[in-house]
């Protein structure tokens, strides 16, 4: 059933407001072309909006999506983005001014958005890294908690190698009553394990695809986090910043459930 069967049921008195509701967020899938599927209706049923995996897609696939999007919500990410692809963006923000662009190269991801007003704070998330390597997976967890209205504390190169520097700021953003701490490490990814172990809120360790030879692309310090005795980790995939930002989000957001009005 598409929006319009919906919509002419509803009138008809055949769906109440109840089940219409149900159907809209439902996987309703609207086309692009022949090959490509976006999903419009992400924000209604997840709280997140749409995030374009940009890696390997044509420019010209990019900004269709980009486009179709935006023709009926008011914020998307787009993460991984390759240098050539940086063009697109800000060639959409030029056509569209009502739309403001942050782009965030570290990070290689950008989002698109109308900007709002006196949005409230929901939740604060505390990001470390383990070494300067593993800050491109950090500022991309950054953008999307700021996106989604996050207060945020990040915390880089404080890894075991100088065990001392991790006191200070873990000490900081306890202080600061963060919600959830998310730990990138590459290596053999011990520095999520000790940071659980050292406080009582969720720690999301990230593994990155950072170190030297066998099992250096990220397997060691996934199997480190997965093995790990520390009580309160979670761990996600190799690399997969988006998925830690969401967990992240989700954490945050719950604990002030009461709070957002």
């Amino acid at each position: 059933m598409d929006l319009r069967e919906i919509l002419h049921s509803y009138k008809k008195g055949d769906l109440n407001e109840d089940e219409v509701l149900k159907l809209l967020k439902m996987d309703h899938l609207e086309k692009i072309d022949q090959n490509v599927k976006l999903d419009v209706l992400r924000m209604e049923r997840t709280g997140f909006p749409e995030i374009i995996f940009a890696q390997s897609k044509p420019k010209e696939v990019l900004g269709q999506l980009i486009e179709k999007y935006l023709k009926s919500r008011d914020t998307i990410l787009i993460s991984r983005l390759q240098e050539e692809q940086y063009q697109v963006i800000k060639d959409y923000q030029v056509q569209n001014p009502n739309f403001k662009v942050q782009i965030n190269k570290k990070g290689k991801i950008a989002c698109i958005f109308k900007p709002r007003t006196n949005t409230p704070i929901k939740g604060k998330i505390g990001i470390i890294t383990a070494g300067t390597s593993d800050i491109m997976v950090a500022e991309e967890i950054k953008t999307i908690a700021e996106a989604m209205d996050c207060e945020v504390m990040t915390a880089y190169d404080v890894g075991i190698a100088g065990f001392h520097r991790i006191f200070q700021p873990l000490k900081d953003m306890i202080e600061q009553d963060v919600d959830v701490i998310v730990v990138a490490a590459g290596m053999e990814g011990t520095l999520p394990s000790v940071v659980s172990a050292l406080i009582d809120i969720p720690v999301i360790g990230v593994p990155t695809s950072n170190g030297y030879g066998y099992k250096g692309k990220g397997e060691a310090a996934l199997s480190t986090m997965l093995q790990s005795c520390a009580p309160g980790l979670s761990v996600v995939n190799i690399d997969n910043g988006v998925g830690a930002a969401a967990s992240a989000i989700l954490i945050a957001k719950g604990a002030h459930k009461h709070e957002i009005k």
